[in-house]
């Protein structure tokens, strides 16, 4: 199949080396490794299995290659390109370009045992410093706000530096943690606080995913057992674990990934809080922080052994709380283990 990459992480599955300037291109049995001269050691040392070539117009290079080549049709992901650059790809080409829409997600979305192992490493890497952070914020949490903590979790998820960081973290205290995606305000943490963190960080490019709710106390930490002072909030904390615990324990290689949405929203939706869980149950994790499989009432991806997902139920009531809970799991032998 004859196909071309603009994603920086599609590039670096490809071969193993890729910039924010890049584009590949895989004709038959050969592959170019397009970039500018401000790349061109770093790739000649990196890139595995494919030529690298050296330009200031990476569309006009994959042009004239594809004429080289006398190439009919090229496979492109339509979400990889702007109008403009793909304009300029095709210029006057007389190629047929094919959309293919996840063409390297699709790729992806089996992880071999290297990938397994590296994903491994990123989730033992966020527990651990969820663990740093609840002690971090247990001394010098209480009375900061949002925008401080946030500030917080940067730093111990990255280890200072030394990791880059899944995505930006989420801190979030009791109404602004009913918004799945919030935003840091300058709501202080006090307490008796609920505080909501989702949080990950990348090993050798490969992320993870952890979310947790927590009853902020002295000494607390991120272990999915709590205990609130509110009734209404413990309810909702035990139907969300409940669910997680559920779609874990019960999910199943050969399930469609719409079946393993209804084994957590069933939990949910029993428990009278179904309006209130907003979102799909997961989604897969890999080089991107969101890949196949998703785990949504409308899919019908096939879970196999080797895909790595999500599972993060929730409850979310908006003014009052928001409730999620979040780990990453490996399909193995037919099952799900907790990375």
């Amino acid at each position: 199949m004859n196909y071309i990459l603009r994603d920086e992480n599609a590039i670096y599955y490809e071969c193993g080396y890729s910039s924010d300037n890049a584009l590949f291109l895989k004709l038959g049995s050969e592959a170019y490794f397009l970039t500018d001269s401000r790349y061109t050691v770093e790739a000649e040392e990196g890139v595995r299995g494919a030529q690298v070539v050296t330009t200031r117009e990476l569309e006009k290079s994959a042009s004239e290659l594809l004429e080289k080549h006398r190439v009919k049709k090229l496979r492109y992901d339509p979400k990889e390109w702007s109008i403009y650059s793909f304009e300029l790809l095709k210029g006057k080409s007389t190629v047929t370009f094919i959309p293919l829409i996840d063409l390297s997600h699709k790729k992806r979305i089996i992880k071999d045992s290297h990938e397994l192992a590296l994903l491994k490493k990123a989730a033992k890497l966020g527990r651990k410093a969820f663990s740093t952070l609840s002690k971090e914020l247990g001394r010098e949490g209480f009375g900061e706000d949002e925008q401080r903590l946030t500030y917080l979790a940067r730093s111990i998820l990255g280890s200072f530096g030394e990791y880059d960081l899944s995505f930006d973290p989420i801190v979030a205290i009791n109404a602004n943690a009913a918004k799945p995606h919030a935003l840091p305000t300058k709501e202080r943490l006090r307490k008796g606080d609920l505080l909501l963190v989702d949080a990950g960080l990348k090993y050798k490019r490969y992320c993870s995913d952890r979310t947790r709710t927590v009853f902020a106390q002295k000494g607390f930490a991120f272990d999915t057992a709590q205990s609130f002072s509110s009734r209404k909030i413990q309810k909702a904390y035990d139907t969300v674990l409940k669910a997680h615990d559920n779609a874990i324990a019960k999910a199943r290689s050969g399930m469609k990934a719409k079946k393993v949405d209804a084994l957590a929203r069933g939990v949910i939706e029993k428990a009278g809080f179904g309006e209130y869980f907003v979102h799909s149950t997961g989604h897969g994790v890999g080089l991107d922080i969101h890949e196949m499989p998703y785990i949504s009432g409308r899919s019908d991806t096939v879970i196999e052994d080797g895909m790595v997902f999500t599972v993060e139920p929730g409850i979310y009531i908006p003014g009052e709380f928001g409730i999620r809970i979040e780990d990453m799991v490996a399909m193995s032998e037919s099952r799900a283990e907790v990375l």
